[in-house]
C-alpha cells in the first residue's frame, strides 16, 4: 500500500494542511527519482510552476532541497528532513 504522504512533506516551520502535503508529497516522490528543474516539475506533477516553485522553496527553506548549477536551476535532496521509517 502507497503512503497518502511522502516523510519528507513534513515541515517544521509551516502549517501542514492536507493540500500543502499533497502537492510536496508530488514533488517529493518525483524528485526521489531524479532531480528536476522547476519546469520539469510542473509538467511532471500536473500543478502550475508557480506551485511548485513555492513549495520548493518551502523545501529549501528547511534544508531539505537545494538548487544545483546555473539556470534553469536543477533541485535536489540534500539528505535533511523528515526520514522514512522502514
Amino acid at each position: 500500500m502507497k503512503e497518502k504522504y511522502h516523510s519528507k512533506a513534513f515541515l517544521v516551520e509551516t502549517r501542514n494542511v492536507q493540500l500543502g502535503l499533497l502537492a510536496r508529497s508530488r514533488i517529493a516522490r518525483f524528485l526521489e527519482k531524479q532531480p528536476s528543474s522547476a519546469r520539469n516539475l510542473a509538467e511532471a506533477t500536473k500543478m502550475s510552476y508557480a506551485a511548485v516553485l513555492h513549495h520548493l522553496h518551502l523545501f529549501e527553506a528547511e534544508k531539505i532541497v537545494a538548487r544545483k548549477g546555473k539556470r534553469p536551476f536543477r533541485w535536489e535532496f540534500t539528505g535533511g528532513g523528515q526520514q522514512a521509517l522502514v
